[in-house]
């Protein structure tokens, strides 16, 4: 016999995230997707077109994760496609003209793990090094204790902590922006302690990142998520006289369920549902850009690189070192930018790290441009990202702009996810726990 139904409002991560949880103890869930494909703003689209199903196939943006996202991981495997995730150990770090450092983990424990390589980054002074190591010290101490965190920025807290300007740009903005993709003087510090805590100090081996060894669409294994409607956008939310939610109205029509489960971003639902108790205009996007190269020769063989004191701030190597991918976390100079001249300041730009890419043909070039890839982790925030439940016991809400406990990341996305699966095994008075605690 199955067991009560639920309707799930988007595909993206916290909606995969939902479905899986409750479908693994027996709920009938049903996702309703406006796209052709799932993943949301974590997918894989041809070449050619933004919805075709034909093509070479790219990821929107190069998403990163870490060995301390702990529920993300766990939904790959309940997937069943852990193993497609490959961990780098280390971190390389490029000046213009091509000096590079590398960060990785020594013999010593967490949390003094980066010791032996840290102290021998040559794109730091020891002035610089010193003051990040200050600060590195404090935030064990303050992270979680402090209650002014999420009320000041990120830089108020590192000049506070007396860092250098070449450590702010150099080492903690080239982190972070990237973390939480935000700037560090509109991200709240909580944020910008939490990455530096949980992805650096905690463990020895959280900083390790996580990176797709498919396009994001092949994450999805769609053999366990079945019950996928396309092209099927939400349009309408039904109430009843006594404040449930009776039905949810889509292109393919009218849909009934016991439980609703909205994973759209809070732009997509303020339209469906105004009079949720929610201070919408509290949340604002941050954009991030993504640059696609394809060379006619290889120009690098590291695998990835954060490239300093410019605006492209990572390079992946996608393919050979002939298939470039540059990211641009908080990319506002860009927004407006004409595409060709994005692709031509990433030429140049790329060109001052790795001087083969100067003499090589670029044979073609994509730019897109996450215009609405996360809310913006402003301080002052977090108390006002909604929980998953609402004031109506049938309707609750996930996604990663919702009360995760983490910034805008696929992480929080999927902890937004497993947080609703459990209020919905609650309300059905099944109660189960699908959230997995932070390493620390």
């Amino acid at each position: 016999m199955p067991g009560p139904r639920v309707a799930v409002l988007g595909a993206g991560l916290a909606g995969i995230a939902t479905a899986t949880a409750l479908g693994s103890v027996g709920f009938d869930v049903e996702i309703f997707e406006a796209r052709a494909f799932p993943g949301g703003r974590a997918t894989s689209w041809p070449v050619n077109s933004s919805e075709g199903e034909s093509g070479e196939v790219i990821d929107n943006c190069q998403h990163v994760l870490l060995r301390c996202c702990v529920n993300l991981l766990d939904l790959y495997r309940r997937l069943g496609v852990r193993d497609k995730i490959r961990f780098e150990r280390e971190y390389f770090f490029i000046e213009p003209g091509g000096h590079t450092s590398v960060l990785k983990r020594g013999i010593f424990p967490a949390p003094a793990h980066f010791a032996g390589s840290f102290f021998s980054l040559s794109f730091l002074d020891l002035p610089d090094k010193i003051a990040i190591a200050h600060a590195m010290r404090a935030i064990p101490r303050e992270f979680g204790q402090r209650r002014d965190l999420d009320q000041i920025t990120m830089l108020d807290w590192l000049l506070e902590k007396e860092q250098t300007p070449n450590a702010i740009e150099r080492y903690w903005r080239q982190v972070l922006v990237s973390a939480v993709n935000e700037e560090l003087d509109r991200m709240a510090a909580a944020h910008g302690l939490q990455v530096f805590w949980l992805g650096m100090l905690a463990r020895s081996d959280s900083y390790e990142m996580g990176l797709a060894a498919v396009p994001l669409r092949e994450l999805y294994n769609e053999s366990t998520l079945t019950n996928i409607r396309y092209r099927t956008p939400v349009t309408a939310i039904e109430k009843t006289a006594d404040s449930r939610i009776s039905a949810v109205h889509t292109s393919g029509g009218r849909v009934e369920a016991d439980y609703f489960v909205s994973c759209l971003p809070f732009e997509r639902l303020q339209p469906l549902l105004p009079e949720l108790p929610i201070e919408w205009n509290a949340f604002t996007h941050s954009p991030i850009t993504g640059i696609h190269l394809w060379f006619d020769r290889p120009v690098t063989a590291l695998p990835h690189a954060t490239l300093l004191d410019r605006t492209i701030q990572w390079m992946f190597n996608k393919s050979e070192g002939r298939y470039i991918q540059l990211v641009v976390s908080a990319s506002r100079s860009l927004t407006d930018m004409p595409r060709a001249e994005i692709i031509e300041l990433a030429l140049r730009e790329l060109g001052e790290f790795f001087p083969a890419a100067k003499h090589a043909v670029l044979e073609k070039a994509q730019v897109i441009k996450e215009v609405r890839a996360t809310f913006s982790a402003a301080p002052g925030l977090e108390a006002k990202r909604p929980l998953a439940v609402t004031g109506y016991p049938n309707l609750f809400l996930a996604g990663d702009w919702t009360r995760s406990g983490w910034p805008a990341t696929m992480e929080g996305a999927v902890r937004s996810g497993y947080i609703a699966a459990e209020a919905v095994t609650r309300a059905a008075g099944s109660p189960r726990h699908f959230l997995i605690p932070d390493i620390a």
